[in-house]
């Protein structure tokens, strides 16, 4: 789109247009608060699915790996089971995560925009894979966009993961001394202030992404006068063609009340404003 187009636009989108397109699927929609529900259902898997299940697997596989002669491996069956074993275990594990991460997922989009239905989303288009398109979208205002977003993320998860590793580095450097045992709980740890932390700094991010979003969507559904009385024309009928109509009924009413005027019993006229026809009837 021109420069001289972008400034002729300057009405508002009517909700013709706005109902058009939703329709099409063209809704505001932010990467950035999909991202921070993935990151905080990760920090729920960490406190809540982790801690607990995960114990359980690594003492299940801590048993395999101690007592390997406990397990029966004499034929191909006994590994089979041993397969399906370990299999139906790490199962267990992965699919809380799975449906964490879906849900999270799920809700992002929900709260952003109605769940609908839009073809015109999935239908194959050359402009999605045209390299020109491509080169538009990097290099143009969009591109910049999320690069700049990138750079303040890149800036705010960097700072705040070097300010909590260098406070903890002493345990961190410690942790080499001590007992492994004690490794799990000193990372699981870790992880959560990271992950806290890193959910705290990009809040701000994800909130002006959230307002800018729909501030674009919505100067990019702006309409130029002309594009409104072009739509008013398409939903109420062309103003002219809409007179010409009214005056070709009111000619026909005319001359049917002309062609009644010979049966009238008696005419009151006024010269310059009305006359009135009546016809008696005694019956």
């Amino acid at each position: 789109m021109s420069d001289e187009d972008k400034e002729s636009k300057t009405e508002a989108a009517s909700e013709k247009k706005i109902s058009e397109a939703l329709e099409k699927g063209n809704v505001p929609f932010s990467r950035e608060a999909t991202i921070f529900a993935s990151i905080g259902a990760i920090l729920i898997i960490l406190v809540f699915v982790v801690r607990d299940r995960g114990a359980l697997f690594v003492q299940q596989l801590a048993l395999l790996i101690e007592q390997p002669r406990n397990f029966a491996l004499a034929t191909s069956q006994d590994a089979e089971q041993l397969v399906v074993a370990l299999a139906l275990a790490m199962w267990q594990l992965l699919l809380p995560m799975l449906v964490i991460l879906m849900a999270a997922g799920l809700a992002a989009s929900i709260f952003q925009n109605v769940p609908r239905i839009a073809g015109e989303r999935i239908r194959p288009q050359w402009s999605r894979i045209s390299p020109v398109s491509g080169w538009s979208r990097i290099f143009g205002l969009q591109g910049y966009n999320e690069f700049g977003k990138s750079i303040l993320k890149f800036l705010a998860i960097g700072g705040v993961v070097s300010m909590i590793l260098r406070a903890d580095r002493h345990e961190i450097v410690n942790i080499m001394f001590e007992d492994p045992i004690g490794l799990p709980e000193l990372l699981l740890s870790l992880s959560v202030r990271l992950v806290s932390a890193v959910s705290v700094a990009t809040i701000a991010l994800v909130a002006g992404d959230l307002v800018w979003t729909r501030v674009k969507w919505q100067r990019d559904l702006r309409m130029s006068k002309q594009d409104l009385k072009d739509e008013y024309k398409q939903t109420e009928g062309n103003p002219a063609v809409k007179a010409k109509l009214r005056s070709i009924a009111l000619d026909r009413v005319r001359k049917q009340m002309m062609a009644s005027v010979p049966r009238a019993t008696m005419i009151l006229a006024n010269p310059t404003h009305y006359a009135i026809a009546l016809r008696y009837d005694q019956a």
